[in-house]
């Protein structure tokens, strides 16, 4: 058997990336391809009474434009069931109606022979619009007339409480309340959405940008009123997606609409522009946290309230609250979450949705409580570690988040911290030190895979999964080789294609735990598979027991017997054995409580005399059970890190009064760059996690970017004494508070 889990291998699709032999989408050309390019909506809010197209239709290459009068009315919606595997993003159809609701909403669509005719085209479609005179522009534009002071309204089933928050924190010795808000963030990803579709009768395939082929597939089986198995969707490699490619956008659907139309194949690249006002965001969200504590720390009291923005085509709810009835020990909590429709486009899922925000507002806040109280903001925690879930009163099934907090603190060097505001300095910059907790749930869903034996000594492994640039093909070939003895370099591993055996989202840190006991069930079925045919039609194990039978180092063994697959086949007479399982999660959650840990603590430099703020250093210790290749799992952790560095500081997607969205490009839209980005040091605990998978691992893609932006902020108070509870912290921000 061959050591290749818990070891950090190269990506074996780095050379294909390097080289230029990925397939990304929008690489994608098909014989007599056209090429779309959008139209959006230069209002926020009215009415479209109209489009001027005869300019546009004349120019050069164009072959039509596709709007509320020319297009598909057949069309049906998703059930948009997660359940069902059919989410998409914005439920509304493209141009169903000629009501606008956000600025960049698609009134159009050009097709025209090239990709510039196209675009030259689209800039010269100009649409008559009503406009209403009053536009809801912001969340705090909203009513908060209710107890918690914020705007929005309560979701159904998303209020939960335990014991009684509101009678403990006025009996409380110490007491805290605040307000924090986040701004919207736009996932700003390299690679731009895109989408070619092309027909051949009538099935459909879609080469397509996601995260998600097989929810892909199911959403357009409904849109289309067609079954699946006429629909293939297609995403071999993806230039990341954060969140913002996990379920379908319209401009898939008009695409393909497009394309059965003028029966030739059509690309849409999505513009950058576009991304930002059509292709989903991290919803601004505003927070109130209200703690009461013992004088010695002790927490008797959490109530933490939340509201983000949705759109008025679809709901989202962000739930920044839903880490924090599992964080500490606590007797009473009570959390809540509303949601507000504003004039913006739709949000959706953005890397740790939820929990990055919220444990902005709870670690900030833990961390206030800890100078209120003069305590070690580290000691506050561990006074109030959770030694089971307190929200479920399950049994952790794993948690070495006091062991996270030790080694993150001794690397660190945070016993060198002086605890006065503004007493570290070196020349004419001032120190600060912040730490939080870092957490996520971990999950495991269900799972089908394929596992072919080849004649010549390859083994293939299928998932319609994907790889969104995390490693997936690299774990899912390590899992492989360590089960099989297969050598890495002669495992063929197939994914992104929804033609094969169902696989889950790549998003939520859930396809790790999920895909590889899938693979394990299939390569033992095809293993099964292969025994029962040597047994029955072969020569070499014809006297053998099957049940006595062993994979191991790519042959079938029996005590001293030990004849190589290949050999098997070459006698058999056939060129493979294949089978196809499922795996799934049984009763564990009834029995255990699962999350990940981690801890993290940032350096910032504040020089006043120039106003430069800069973190200066990162350190963090993560329990994710079992990283099953540590290079890949510890890269995950740094660029969730840098994303944290990017809503701490700098990211903030901006709209007027009238709703436009002005920063619509990556000049003016500010995230982190190689210049902002300090050393970075990450250590990856190793607790095999056995009770959620046989493998021991949890996901690790969201953890990193969650607690980096309250340790920040808290960095920031210890150097400046400025307690910013609005991100980003600018730097006029910091100028202008007291």
């Amino acid at each position: 058997m061959s050591e290749t889990l818990n070891t950090q291998k190269p990506r074996i699709d780095g050379a294909l990336k390097l080289s230029g032999g990925a397939d990304y989408t929008a690489d994608i050309n098909l014989d007599g391809q056209l090429y779309g390019y959008p139209v959006g909506s230069a209002i926020a809010s009215g009415e479209l009474e109209g489009l001027e197209l005869e300019e546009a239709l004349g120019m050069p290459g164009v072959v039509d434009i596709f709007h509320h009068d020319n297009f598909d009315s057949t069309l049906k919606h998703s059930p948009n069931s997660f359940a069902e595997k059919n989410t998409v993003s914005e439920p509304r159809l493209p141009f169903e109606d000629t009501t606008i609701h956000y600025h960049g909403q698609y009134i159009a669509l050009v097709v025209a022979d090239t990709f510039e005719h196209a675009r030259a085209a689209a800039q010269n479609v100009k649409g008559k619009y009503r406009a209403n005179d009053q536009v809801t522009s912001q969340l705090d534009e909203l009513d908060a007339d209710n107890v918690a002071g914020l705007p929005g309204v309560l979701q159904e089933g998303d209020g939960q409480s335990r014991g009684e928050a509101d009678a403990a924190y006025e009996n409380a010795e110490v007491t805290l309340d605040h307000h924090y808000s986040i701004a919207t963030e736009t996932h700003a990803a390299m690679e731009l959405h895109a989408s070619t579709a092309t027909w051949s009768g009538d099935h459909l395939t879609v080469y397509e940008s996601t995260q998600g082929v097989v929810f892909q597939r199911h959403a357009l089986s409904h849109v289309f009123s067609m079954p699946p198995e006429q629909i293939n969707v297609i995403s071999h490699f993806i230039g990341s997606g954060f969140g913002g490619k996990l379920f379908m956008w319209p401009h898939a659907i008009m695409t393909a609409v497009a394309s059965r139309r003028l029966k030739r194949p059509v690309k849409t690249v999505v513009p950058r522009q576009s991304v930002f006002t059509s292709a989903g965001s991290r919803p601004r969200s505003m927070q109130r946290v209200r703690l009461g504590a013992r004088a010695d720390g002790t927490l008797t009291s959490i109530r933490h309230d939340g509201s983000n923005e949705t759109a008025f085509v679809g709901m989202h709810n962000d739930t920044v609250i839903s880490a924090t009835p599992s964080m500490y020990a606590c007797e009473n909590v009570a959390v809540t979450n509303r949601v507000g429709e504003v004039n913006h486009g739709m949000p959706c899922p953005m890397r740790a949705p939820g929990e990055a925000p919220g444990l902005f507002a709870l670690e900030t806040a833990m961390d206030e409580l800890a100078w209120q109280l003069e305590m070690d903001p580290v000691e506050l925690r561990k006074k109030n570690f959770a030694e089971r879930d307190p929200a479920s009163d399950l049994p952790w099934s794993s948690n070495h988040l006091i062991e996270c907090w030790d080694n993150a603190a001794k690397r660190f060097g945070w016993e060198n911290r002086t605890a006065e505001i503004g007493a570290m300095r070196e020349g004419d910059e001032i120190i600060g030190y912040g730490m939080a907790s870092q957490s996520w749930e971990a999950m495991r869903l269900q799972c089908s895979a394929r596992v072919t034996f080849l004649a010549d000594g390859r083994l293939q492994v299928s998932c319609g999964t994907q790889d969104i640039g995390t490693g997936t093909y690299t774990i899912v070939a390590q899992t492989a080789s360590e089960l099989s003895g297969v050598p890495i370099e002669d495992i063929d591993v197939r994914l992104g294609d929804s033609s094969l055996p169902s696989g889950p989202l790549s998003g939520g840190s859930f396809a790790t735990a999920t895909v590889l006991p899938a693979v394990k069930a299939a390569l033992d079925a095809a293993t099964q598979a292969l025994i029962d045919k040597v047994t029955q039609d072969g020569q070499a194990f014809s006297d053998v027991d099957s049940e006595s039978i062993e994979l191991n180092d790519r042959a079938l063994t029996y005590g001293d017997r030990s004849i190589p697959v290949t050999t098997l086949l070459e006698e058999l007479g056939i060129g493979q054995v294949t089978a196809e399982a499922s795996a799934e999660p049984g009763d564990e959650k009834n029995d255990y409580s699962f999350r990940s840990f981690g801890a993290v603590f940032v350096e910032v430099r504040w020089d006043p005399g120039i106003s430069r703020l800069k973190v200066e250093r990162i350190v963090s210790t993560i329990d994710i059970g079992r990283a099953i290749n540590p290079m890949t799992a510890r890269n995950q952790v740094e660029g969730g890190l840098v994303m944290g560095l990017g809503m701490a500081l700098f990211e903030q997607t901006e709209y007027d009064k009238s709703g436009y969205l002005y920063n619509a490009n990556l000049a003016d839209y500010i995230v982190p760059v190689h210049a902002d980005i300090p050393p970075i040091d990450v250590e990856l605990l190793d607790y095999p996690d056995y009770h959620l998978n046989a493998f021991g691992a949890r996901g690790v893609g969201e953890i990193g970017l969650t607690g980096i932006a309250a340790a920040i902020s808290n960095a920031v108070y210890h150097a400046t004494g400025k307690r910013i509870r609005d991100l980003p912290i600018s730097i006029e921000r910091l100028l202008m508070a007291n």
